[in-house]
């Protein structure tokens, strides 16, 4: 017979085993957001230890600028999303990564996550891209804005900040959504650059992309979804019936 196990000491050891497995949980429910991240960790740390020359020349050689989008459009439209300007403002990202990006995909999946988040990066680079192409056509702009470095994660960002909205509950929800179009509107609104106008874009395809969440696709409205996960689980259908059929709307 063997002895019982002897208790665990001073109970440091569960809390840290249990801390390692809800990270890791949460880093396997969320892994297009982590393996993002982790690419724009390499490419902050080659700018970092780069020579100020070779820095600058990445982050051209990676833009999705007017130049860059002529001569090397799809590279040019994925890579730009993997860096970003300045390397000191990493934490920063993994902190808006984790609570935006990592919630959403954990909510929708990965593949509607990359679908709308992706979409919604090339939509607003092309978008802002041809405002300043216009620009300069109409002489507002100086033609060494062809140029222009225009790399970064904020269109992503953007767009999963318009979808996290469906997933609140009232009356947070209205308070999120206030201070997100609060957030994006005023430089909108106040001189507003490409890159401000992009944004704008980004975020109006977060909140188009409600279809693409759960709730959605089940045929629920987004204040109805909340009052469903209240109720509890559905009962089980009575039996003959075919749990499928449902009334369309």
């Amino acid at each position: 017979m063997r002895p019982p196990a002897e208790p665990p000491r001073g109970g440091r050891r569960p809390c840290a085993g249990n801390l390692l497995a809800r990270t890791r949980d949460w880093v396997r429910s969320s892994p297009g957001t982590h393996i993002w991240l982790l690419v724009i960790g390499i490419t902050s740390l080659v700018i970092a230890s780069a020579s100020e020359g070779m820095g600058q020349f990445l982050v051209h050689r990676t833009s999705s600028n007017i130049h860059q989008l002529n001569e090397h459009p799809l590279p040019s439209l994925l890579i730009s999303g993997f860096w970003i300007e300045r390397p000191s403002s990493f934490l920063l990202y993994v902190v808006l990564f984790e609570l935006l990006h990592a919630n959403v995909e954990r909510w929708t999946g990965t593949v509607r996550w990359l679908l709308t988040v992706g979409g919604a990066h090339i939509a607003a680079t092309l978008a802002s891209q041809e405002l300043v192409l216009l620009a300069i056509e109409g002489h507002q702009l100086p033609r060494s804005m062809t140029h222009v470095v225009d790399i970064g994660v904020s269109y992503g960002l953007a767009a999963a900040a318009g979808v996290l909205t469906y997933r609140l509950r009232p009356p947070w929800r209205h308070v999120y959504l206030a201070a997100v179009l609060i957030f994006f509107g005023i430089p909108l609104l106040t001189g507003a650059t490409f890159t401000d106008f992009g944004h704008a874009i980004a975020l109006t395809m977060g909140f188009a992309a409600w279809p693409l969440t759960p709730a959605a696709t089940e045929g629920l409205l987004p204040e109805e979804e909340h009052g469903r996960d209240r109720a509890g689980p559905a009962e089980e259908p009575p039996p003959g019936r075919d749990p499928d059929s449902r009334q369309e709307r």
